[in-house]
């Protein structure tokens, strides 16, 4: 993406370029956002800053931003987190837990707030969700029984599935979970599953072509970073592979995923903005309950269905809340 796509798709000022802001002096507190890639957390970022605004901070008037990208290679995670500390922000804003997991093994004094913040006690994050005790928190896109729902909307847009293919990351440390869950959902419905793993985007295409050989009737792509950074180029394989897709995040659906099903992630980091506020003003992180969705957002891509020589189901599109066409 070129730089001056970013700033357009940011939704902010031209003049405060992200270069630039980076390296502006401002006399607010600094929140250093990491994350995966512009593209992909562009509308997060704008959203998260929407927030702060709401607040009454200004980026380069009185709050300093410093973004860093892994561009979807986990592996620059642990650099990139050890770069941000040396920098001590006054809150690092990790856009997804696998961000959350590096920076809290680096410190327990500056304050972590994730607006992605799934399965956190498990991973030892957090002590409870009422109570987290220590310098994390923040919202959890995670909703229980989300699993079983992507299994029926695989059956609804495919009647008659019999294989489920899986692509998943399994390095990302709230994957692991999620795949257990799909396949206990399936075996449920007497669907059978195959997984593909894929934890950089270099292994995507294999991965895809995989399952595509298996001869699988429907593909759910687990909700991790790196696989949503790389949403176009998913939707691209799994339309060249005549393969239909459900998903958990709407973003894989404007990209040209088919059927997505889970929490809008752009209300989660404007949400973030709230957990920020509160530490800049005095608040421990470990005061702060961590936060879940109540709302659950359907998007269908009738282009897709279209391309794939799907019908889609009127009731489907019906329960819809985005349509793309």
């Amino acid at each position: 993406m070129q730089r001056r796509d970013f700033i357009t798709a940011l939704g902010i000022a031209a003049a405060w370029p992200l270069a630039a802001l980076a390296q502006t002096s401002s006399k607010g507190p600094t929140v250093a956002w990491v994350g995966t890639s512009q593209q992909l957390n562009a509308s997060f970022i704008e959203n998260f800053l929407r927030g702060m605004r709401e607040r009454g901070y200004a980026e380069g008037h009185n709050l300093k931003m410093l973004y860093r990208f892994t561009d979807g290679y986990q592996e620059r995670v642990p650099a990139l987190t050890e770069e941000v500390i040396r920098l001590k922000p006054d809150v690092i804003l990790a856009a997804a837990v696998i961000y959350a997991v590096a920076a809290k093994k680096l410190t327990s004094t500056i304050p972590i707030v994730s607006p992605a913040l799934a399965d956190a006690v498990h991973l030892g994050l957090i002590a409870s969700d009422a109570r987290p005790g220590g310098n994390v928190t923040g919202v959890n896109p995670y909703v229980a029984g989300l699993p079983s729902k992507q299994i029926d909307f695989a059956r609804e847009i495919v009647p008659g599935v019999s294989k489920v293919g899986l692509l998943t990351n399994s390095k990302d440390p709230k994957a692991p979970a999620q795949a257990i869950e799909v396949e206990a959902s399936a075996r449920a419905a007497k669907i059978a599953t195959v997984s593909a793993d894929a934890n950089r985007p270099d292994d995507l295409d294999g991965a895809v072509r995989y399952l595509s050989d298996e001869r699988v009737d429907v593909v759910i792509v687990l909700q991790t970073s790196m696989l949503l950074a790389n949403s176009r180029q998913i939707a691209m394989l799994a339309l060249e592979n005549r393969l239909p897709t459900v998903h958990g995040y709407r973003e894989h659906v404007v990209a040209g995923g088919l059927v997505s099903y889970g929490v809008d992630l752009r209300w989660c980091y404007h949400r973030g903005a709230y957990f920020v506020d509160r530490i800049l003003h005095g608040t421990a992180p470990g005061d702060l309950p961590i936060e879940f969705p109540t709302h659950l957002f359907l998007a269908v891509n009738l282009k897709t269905a279209s391309a794939l020589g799907i019908e889609m189901p009127p009731t489907l599109i019906t329960r819809a809340d985005e349509v793309i066409e």
